[in-house]
């Protein structure tokens, strides 16, 4: 049957290769019919609309998130969780850029990254309250860095900022048009991310003295 060659898996899989190959533009229910060999309607009867299609791919990606184990500390397994999930929206530009601002509410990453973040910082002495600032904090940061740069192609990224700073009058902007060499790497360098992630992780970390979210 067309429905069990079409499963949510299944669906899930070729509408991130269609996304990762061809880009946001490409992905419609008509191409992942196309590639799976059946209707786009038995497509849609899986997902009902492109949200729901949307919502299949960041639960399959969010299938992929560890599981820390028990007894890892607050601010290695935080560090752990939070670093998988930016590997992952990374390695998928197209996806971000089709979701946009929606909220992500799916029951793999409420089950693999919410509760488990926000119980062990109530475990570790926080209140509820902090606890969710604190995941929100480095939600925001994690979502917000992987979104903002294709690092799936530096080399482009690269090269169109530097045109635009090339087109700068130095006299209004000496500071940036003076200083391109020094700039343009940090734009695409993933440690600008791990480093802010880290520094978010120390100063809410329970461990250390007065830290709080």
């Amino acid at each position: 049957m067309a429905l069990d060659r079409a499963t949510p898996a299944v669906i899930a899989v070729a509408a991130l290769r269609i996304l990762d190959d061809e880009g946001p533009a490409a992905l419609s229910f008509r191409a992942l019919g196309d590639r799976l060999g059946v209707s786009h309607a038995t497509v849609q009867r899986r997902c009902a609309d492109l949200a729901g299609l949307l919502d299949l791919c960041t639960e399959h990606l969010a299938a992929q998130l560890p599981e820390i184990p028990a007894g890892t500390g607050w601010a290695e397994a935080a560090e752990l969780r939070f670093t998988s999930l930016y590997q992952l929206l990374t390695a998928h530009p197209g996806l971000l850029v089709l979701r946009g601002g929606r909220p992500w509410l799916g029951r793999q990453l409420l089950a693999r990254l919410v509760e488990p973040a926000i119980a062990d910082s109530v475990a570790a002495g926080m209140t509820p309250a902090e606890a969710m600032t604190c995941y929100r904090r480095m939600y925001l940061l994690t979502l917000g860095s992987a979104a903002f740069v294709d690092h799936r192609d530096p080399a482009g990224a690269t090269a169109a900022s530097r045109a635009a700073l090339a087109a700068l009058d130095p006299a209004r902007f000496p500071t940036l048009s003076g200083a391109v060499a020094d700039v343009l790497p940090a734009l695409t360098d993933h440690e600008v991310y791990y480093g802010a992630l880290r520094q978010l992780i120390g100063a809410a970390d329970p461990d250390r003295p007065q830290a709080r979210p």
